[in-house]
């Protein structure tokens, strides 16, 4: 098949979130099981400094507005593939991120000291979307389906049907016919929702305005444009597809999916094996595999405590904590079962940035439990690593998780999760139980309710486990460490999505 995958960030290029890391990992495996595939990605300013690209002839307008808006074509590959991305360029619309300036590529820092999103993001990521689709003709690649990402991308779905298969050109229409698309949610609290006056920007008709189509709440909604409009959706995790068809999940998009669940999936994200990989990461202080985790597991405990200034004790359970420092993350439950959890004589590290108020929270949980608390108001891809192959347990007790990717890699360097049954954590962690201890398939611990008080049982449970039951807490780690959540396991079930959509089509 011939795959399309368009994405506002990949990693390698651009990131601020998970959204990169299954655009810069899907594609590759996608490859490797003999599928033909190029990206898509906007150039932005940070991509443009390292000039790892370079120009094509590839040229068009982009009817934006009252105006016709010149974009061009560069290329570069994924890092370490053969995949190509190509980059949209329009100076003026992408490259304007810049951290020096507070500048990212979604938002900037107002005078105020608040982030606030670009006020033309509507403009840029239909320019994109459109641009896409102008590109294939040039290109000469004619995807079998397009596979659109978020509601930067949601406009995709709708111009194809809506403008692409009805230009004048048969011949070109015929063959915009023949493309589908899968629009794939990765939060669906993240919506891309406009001025409906925006209508008249994209050149689509009005007609298109409506409950059941392009409105919401009169608004224009990206992302539930894609959704009606595209051929499959499908989100980052069964559960979470369950999920958002729901009030309490659904962010008020609950009624058209649950219209459309015929055509909703879920797929868990996967992770790179080669990067997370404790046999031979080289940023940790010591190498273990699932067959011999001492005593390199221990010596990475040891590395990191000394380099926290922690006191360095085998014996004290190290709980990790790396998320960006949000509600979301279930940080306001950390909050307020800290001090009960640290009177069960751990030490807790964490890494990342956020809200101030759950910083200054963590700060004062610092000064009042000295020494047993270290704290990084940042992001530090080594750090990361090393908490993961240090910390006993891994702290994840979010409040909605469409998929989760720190789970995954705390099971494989044997660091059982802490998590709340939600989502992608639901369908990746087994609570550690009679049952599962006896049929070895338990694989972390986990807790239903969204409570401090549920949050502080399951924590204590994990920590018993660790010091009064150490051959089940082996077993456990064995059997985290043994499963498998690569990406060669998501891109087969994206192949099999790809195939669904193709042949239902034929």
């Amino acid at each position: 098949m011939r795959i399309a995958l368009v994405s506002s960030e990949v990693v390698g290029f651009a990131k601020t979130g998970g959204l990169a890391d299954v655009a810069g990992a899907l594609p590759p495996a996608l490859e490797s099981l003999g599928e033909e595939i190029i990206v898509f990605l906007p150039m932005y300013h940070c991509i443009r400094q390292t000039g790892n690209f370079e120009s094509t002839n590839i040229r068009f307008q982009i009817p934006l507005g009252p105006h016709l808006v010149q974009g061009s074509l560069a290329k570069s590959k994924i890092p370490g593939s053969n995949v190509t991305v190509y980059l949209v360029e329009n100076q003026d619309l992408f490259e304007r991120d810049n951290p020096s300036f507070g500048r990212g590529i979604y938002q900037f820092l107002g005078s105020e000291g608040a982030k606030k999103d670009y006020p033309d993001n509507s403009a840029r990521f239909y320019f994109f979307t459109q641009a896409v689709l102008a590109s294939f003709p040039q290109l000469g690649f004619w995807p079998d389906v397009v596979h659109w990402n978020d509601w930067q991308c949601g406009l995709g779905p709708v111009l194809l049907r809506e403008k692409y298969d009805r230009t004048e050109n048969k011949p070109l229409a015929e063959k915009y016919q023949k493309v589908r698309s899968l629009m794939t949610i990765h939060n669906i609290a993240y919506q891309g929702n406009f001025w409906k006056e925006d209508m008249n920007m994209i050149h689509l008709g009005w007609h298109l305005f409506n409950l059941n189509q392009l409105e919401f709440h009169d608004n224009l909604s990206f992302l539930k444009a894609g959704i009606v409009f595209s051929d499959q959706i499908n989100t980052v995790s069964p559960t979470y597809a369950r999920e958002i068809q729901t009030p309490y999940y659904g962010y008020g998009l609950q009624g058209v999916l649950t219209a459309l669940a015929g055509k909703l999936t879920g797929i868990v994200n996967g992770i790179d094996y080669k990067v997370w990989d404790p046999s031979r990461d080289p940023l940790i202080a010591g190498k273990f595999d699932a067959r011999n985790i001492q005593p390199g597991k221990s010596t990475c405990k040891k590395a990191l405590q000394h380099e926290l200034g922690l006191e360095v004790n085998p014996s004290i359970p190290m709980v990790g904590l790396v998320a960006r420092l949000v509600q979301q993350k279930g940080l306001d439950l950390v909050i307020e079962s800290a001090w009960r959890m640290m009177e069960l004589g751990i030490q807790f590290v964490v890494l990342g940035e956020g809200d101030s108020y759950y910083q200054n929270a963590l700060v004062q949980l610092q000064a009042t439990f000295a020494g047993k608390v270290a704290l990084n108001f940042s992001f530090s891809e080594s750090m990361a690593h090393k908490i993961e192959a240090g910390v006993d347990c891994f702290l994840m007790p979010s409040l909605y998780e469409p998929s989760g990717l720190n789970q995954l890699y705390s099971m494989r360097y044997g660091t059982l999760p802490v998590v709340r049954a939600t989502g992608g954590l639901a369908d990746t962690v087994t609570d550690a139980n009679p049952a599962t201890l006896a049929n070895n398939s338990a694989t972390g611990f986990s807790f239903n309710a969204y409570s401090s008080a549920a949050l502080f049982d399951c924590m204590h449970r994990a920590i018993d486990c660790y010091r009064n039951h150490q051959q089940d807490w082996i077993k456990i780690q064995r059997n985290a460490m043994m499963q498998d959540w690569s990406w060669n396991r998501s891109a087969g079930n994206y192949q099999q999505l790809y195939r669904t959509i193709v042949s239902s089509q034929a």
